[in-house]
């Protein structure tokens, strides 16, 4: 290969790295700003809910489960990035680590809310007053 081949693939891969770390440091910025707005959003409504006895503590909680699960699925594609371009044995490793404690957060996190979200659709179908049943 010439020196001006590879010079340009020197500069290219470099491109592709600057860009690729540029990518991921953008999806951590936008995870703190999810992770930000989510804690303000739960505290304005958990203050709403003091005052008025609106929502139950329980929807709250799904609330900020639902933008802390986005946050984590979020977080692992910014990980991937940077580990995308030429990687060494430690960066992978790394990775796998993160990977799997924000894989299993996630998964206990999602199971949760789903359990959640199970409890509050029986709650709702479960009639307020139930009527007498005549047993005779």
């Amino acid at each position: 290969m010439s020196a001006e081949a590879t010079s340009f693939l020197g500069t290219f891969e470099d491109l592709v790295r600057q860009v690729t770390l540029t990518l991921a440091t953008g999806v951590e910025a936008v995870c703190a700003v999810i992770v930000g707005y989510a804690v303000l959003e739960a505290l304005w409504r958990l203050a709403v809910r003091r005052r008025n006895r609106g929502q139950s503590m329980e929807t709250l909680r799904l609330r900020l489960g639902h933008w802390l699960a986005l946050v984590l699925e979020l977080l692992l594609a910014a990980d991937i990035l940077k580990t995308a371009v030429a990687p060494t044995w430690d960066d992978i490793g790394k990775l796998a680590a993160i990977a799997g404690i924000r894989t299993a957060l996630n998964y206990f996190l999602d199971r949760e809310v789903r359990e959640e979200q199970r409890m509050q659709a029986e709650h709702a179908a479960a009639p307020a007053h139930p009527l007498p049943q005549n047993h005779g």
